[in-house]
């Protein structure tokens, strides 16, 4: 069951990908990412992700997983099937956004403490240890404000 993306649609998906490798994700979870979005699919099996991609099963499996885990895709099951069928959740984007918003909250933690211990006689790194941690918790507050207000 190969796979039959337009090649706009292809285009798409490599350009998507890069971006993505740019942000952090291997190449293969990043296509994976990308054809999820593309695809006229709401959901694909595995074996159709592998197909239209051309990845190794090993390759499949280990981006799919890292997606999961990232909370990137999800994947539903259909009664009698035993697969299973991969979606983005780009369409969560605003939980996700919070998510990586709230992790930022140990980050500053540390820098406090961090800061918090260290020698007087360091005043210009301590200064700027201050204001870093001073900042995360204005973009953190900022930022979750603009999500919450998003089209209200």
């Amino acid at each position: 069951m190969k796979q039959n993306l337009t090649t706009k649609q292809k285009e798409l998906i490599e350009r998507f990908g890069v971006i993505q490798e740019g942000m952090g994700l291997s190449p293969a979870s990043a296509r994976v990412n990308a054809l999820l979005v593309v695809a006229d699919s709401e959901a694909l099996t595995f074996d159709y992700v592998r197909e239209a991609l051309d990845l190794s099963k090993s390759a499949t499996s280990n981006a799919i997983n890292t997606l999961l885990m990232m909370g990137q895709v999800g994947y539903k099951t259909k009664p009698g099937d035993r697969k299973r069928y991969f979606y983005s959740k780009l369409g969560e984007w605003q939980n996700s956004f919070r998510d990586r918003m709230n992790a930022l909250t140990p980050y500053k933690e540390i820098i406090n403490e961090i800061y918090e211990n260290r020698t007087v006689e360091t005043e210009n790194f301590n200064i700027e240890l201050k204001e870093f941690a001073a900042f995360i918790e204005y973009y953190q507050e900022e930022s979750l404000k603009l999500i919450n207000n998003w089209k209200k």
